[in-house]
């Protein structure tokens, strides 16, 4: 009985993990609308990751994922553009 509540507990342990885990990567099937679009600077220290929208949306956006949830982006905003240089920058000094 104990062993089966144990992997009852981990099972949805993980279901829940999974599913967050998921949420981000699925969302590249989202496109943005015109009135999805964040206008403001996000600071640097509040975007957790980001990701385009697909190929197929209408237009071109990223999807930049914030703790609260998901906002959308202009790609060729300046500072999102300076966000990403910093990004390469750090990642090509770390490997």
């Amino acid at each position: 009985m104990k062993i089966s509540l144990a992997l009852l507990v981990l099972l949805l342990a993980a279901a829940c993990t999974g599913s967050h885990a998921m949420s981000f990567r699925s969302s590249s099937i989202t496109c943005c609308s015109e009135k999805m679009f964040h206008r403001k600077k996000i600071p640097e220290f509040r975007i957790q990751g980001y990701q385009d929208t697909a190929s197929g949306c209408t237009r071109r956006a990223v999807l930049v994922k914030l703790q609260r949830g998901m906002v959308c982006v202009d790609p060729e905003e300046r500072w999102f553009q300076k966000y990403l240089r910093k990004q390469k920058k750090l990642n090509s000094t770390s490997t």
